[in-house]
């Protein structure tokens, strides 16, 4: 269930109390007439079953109240009433199948923002990865893997592109893009500072590397694992599910391509770089790729369901 605050200029609230009412899946309804300061209006508050709460949300946007009022969305992680339990075998389809697309435009543009943090992890995340290429240590690329945060603008370049919000397309894109490139020039200055001290040298880029030589030699199953892990993380965002995102991390190579191109760079191995970055692009693109599939299909079902949409008479 999701839980809806909405503060409504007074001369719309009965159109939006009217909208609730009819729509199948709500419950709880409650209204504080003047109890808003700012902005002045009534405050209206309800319940609604998740798979509702998109079609409820873009009604109330049709009036106009989040321009001249507010609507916040919360998730109800415990709900003991009857009614609401009722209201959720209303609402068609299953709430793990429905998809709020105004909260995943909101929670992508704030994972696809080129800040500082975002940086520093993007770099950390390919200095591990560095260190794990060289030593050809595995647990130390997973580790890189798990830490790196590319996959938040991968998943708003998918959505900006899907929702046709092209500005956060280019945001995602730009923050993906100069991430990388700072995360690769970085690593690539700690790859020489670490051979000056002693610690990397040239020789173990060119011995025998079984658990990590794959990285930068890219074949057909990375394209393949790209996409089925691009359709998972997009479904465990969608889902609300974002446990299932650190397997989707740790299932593709992005942040250490990034890595092994880096040192390699720093080495004048070139055929290493160029293989690395090849198979960097291609992870890139299969995620995103599949990314975009996955949220047509979503909106297909979607679609699906709203012509099936049953609303309650009129009282």
């Amino acid at each position: 269930m999701l839980h809806l605050r909405m503060i409504t200029p007074p001369d719309r609230t009965e159109a939006v109390v009217e909208i609730v009412e009819r729509t199948v899946g709500t419950t709880h309804l409650a209204v504080l007439k003047g109890a808003a300061r700012v902005p002045p209006g009534d405050l209206v508050l309800c319940d609604v079953a998740r798979e509702a709460g998109d079609e409820l949300l873009h009604e109330l946007q049709a009036l106009g109240i989040d321009e001249d009022g507010s609507i916040a969305v919360e998730d109800i992680d415990l709900s003991l009433s009857k009614r609401a339990d009722e209201a959720e075998e209303e609402a068609p389809g299953e709430a793990a199948d429905a998809v709020l697309w105004e909260q995943l435009t909101d929670a992508t543009h704030e994972e696809s923002t080129l800040s500082i943090t975002y940086s520093a992890f993007m770099i950390l995340a390919t200095m591990i990865a560095a260190c794990g290429v060289m030593l050809d240590n595995a647990i130390l690329i997973v580790g890189a893997m798990a830490v790196g945060p590319e996959f938040g603008p991968l998943a708003g370049v998918c959505v900006g592109v899907v929702q046709r919000e092209r500005r956060l397309a280019l945001r995602s894109m730009a923050a993906l893009l100069i991430g990388f490139a700072a995360a690769i020039v970085a690593t690539t200055v700690f790859s020489l500072g670490m051979d000056a001290i002693g610690q990397f040298h040239a020789g173990m880029l060119d011995t025998p590397r079984p658990n990590t030589g794959f990285i930068w030699q890219p074949d057909p199953f990375s394209f393949v694992v790209s996409l089925l892990a691009g359709m998972a993380g997009v479904l465990s965002l969608t889902s609300a599910k974002s446990g299932a995102l650190v397997g989707v991390a740790i299932s593709v190579t992005t942040v250490p391509a990034g890595a092994n191109a880096a040192v390699a760079l720093s080495y004048g191995q070139f055929s290493q770089m160029w293989g690395s970055m090849e198979q960097l692009l291609l992870n890139l693109g299969g995620i995103m790729l599949a990314g975009v599939l996955t949220l047509y299909g979503q909106k297909a079902l979607w679609r699906t369901q709203r012509g099936r949409w049953v609303r309650r008479p009129k009282t």
